[in-house]
């Protein structure tokens, strides 16, 4: 799908680790090296017709992400530099003044790290507690589950859509619903769904949402922190500096500006905005279903076949995402991820920073295969064709 245009795969390499980042479209890359080279200037700060059209352009980005999540507002739309930055602002900007000792946090041990170790921070130097979610056999979330950890105290549930290694999509209107009709906030790590699926954030009602640029072709180093507008307004800023600012003269005497400057402090990540401005209209030209669906048949391809070879262990043969984790019989998942490598195909192999799925999953690390708009169905064959012979694998590895 749309080969053409990613020059990377002018390269010849497979590349099957798009949950860790994703090949750049070339009007992506066109649109940052426009900036560079057409109308490089700071965003908001200057007066001339170059800075004006780099206002016109960030600003625009905004209006395009606000529009791809389907938020109420521009203003709700926080420009950072991750999903991981956007986790922290949350916890450390919002629930830190909110949370007292013994409050609970909900969350499971499927969970990225960015989404596990701010709370256990908080837990340290707040006193809040951090509770599991149990998993059900397939290691999915359930509403049902999650009420039997639900107490009187609980504050927060706080979970990814869609996680990287079991690739499961969660329930999260469904979460968001119950959470509310019993005062619960809900945080939603959308690193590995927003660049898969369509996401609407006024019909899911989550309070809090964090993804990145990088995981759907745009730019690494930004990222978004959508928030209902109320909740972003109590919001603590991060960082205090340029631009975030109405005045100040003394102490008593500081004068922020509203949303969403206010969260934006210093020179942002001008080019990663707008890039990211333009691989969400990529995205949008292609379309998100039809995405889906294209990462759904490769995904069913590619578990039909490793599930004839005698010597792969499925860890998520049933998953709703491009996602499949796996390890060969008696080789360690980093060993086969370098064999592989022997033949241009790139996968993720260890733990993926879920370090505590072990306890569900009962393995450390598996090879891990992502799935994106660009793979095509001769790549997975590629694949499995070198993983069929185990004593090639092991000859190999010597």
């Amino acid at each position: 799908m749309n080969r053409e245009d990613f020059p990377m795969l002018s390269t010849n390499y497979i590349y099957l680790d798009n949950g860790a980042t994703t090949w750049k479209p070339k009007c992506v890359l066109d649109k940052v090296n426009d900036y560079y080279t057409k109308f490089t200037a700071n965003a908001h700060r200057g007066d001339y017709d170059i800075s004006l059209k780099v206002d016109n352009e960030y600003e625009n980005a905004r209006d395009l992400v606000k529009e791809f999540i389907h938020a109420k507002t521009r203003q709700e739309i926080i420009f950072t530099s991750g999903t991981t930055d956007s986790l922290n602002i949350i916890v450390d900007g919002f629930f830190k003044p909110n949370l007292e000792p013994g409050d609970e946090v909900i969350i499971t041990e499927s969970e990225h790290a960015s989404n596990v170790l701010p709370w256990f921070r908080l837990a340290k130097t707040n006193g809040i507690v951090v509770k599991f979610c149990p998993l059900d056999d397939s290691h999915y979330v359930t509403l049902n589950n999650l009420k039997s950890v639900i107490s009187p105290r609980t504050k927060v549930i706080s979970l990814a859509m869609m996680t990287n290694v079991i690739g499961d999509l969660r329930p999260i209107k469904e979460i968001c619903e119950f959470a509310h009709e019993n005062n619960i906030f809900v945080v939603v790590d959308g690193a590995q769904s927003v660049p898969h699926i369509k996401t609407d954030v006024q019909e899911l009602d989550c309070d809090f949402l964090a993804f990145s640029g990088h995981k759907m072709c745009g730019p690494t180093g930004i990222g978004v922190l959508y928030g209902k507008y109320e909740l972003l307004d109590e919001l603590e800023p991060k960082n205090l500096g340029g631009g975030m600012n109405e005045s100040f003269d003394t102490v008593n005497d500081v004068y922020l500006k509203p949303l969403p400057t206010r969260l934006e402090a210093g020179t942002p990540n001008i080019e990663g905005a707008i890039g990211l401005g333009a691989a969400i209209e990529y995205l949008n030209q292609i379309g998100m279903d039809n995405i889906t669906k294209h990462e759904h048949i490769l995904r069913k391809r590619l578990v039909d076949k490793l599930k004839e070879i005698s010597h792969i262990n499925l860890v998520n043969e049933e998953s709703d995402s491009g996602i499949v984790a796996f390890n060969v019989d008696g080789i360690f998942a980093q060993d086969v991820a370098v064999y592989l490598n022997k033949y241009n195909i790139c996968v993720r192999a260890g733990n993926h920073c879920a370090k505590i799925l072990k306890n569900e999953v009962g393995v450390k690390n598996t090879v891990r295969v992502s799935i994106y708009l660009y793979n095509t169905e001769e790549e997975i064959d590629n694949l499995v064709e070198l993983l069929k012979d185990k004593n090639k694998i092991l000859d190999e590895m010597l």
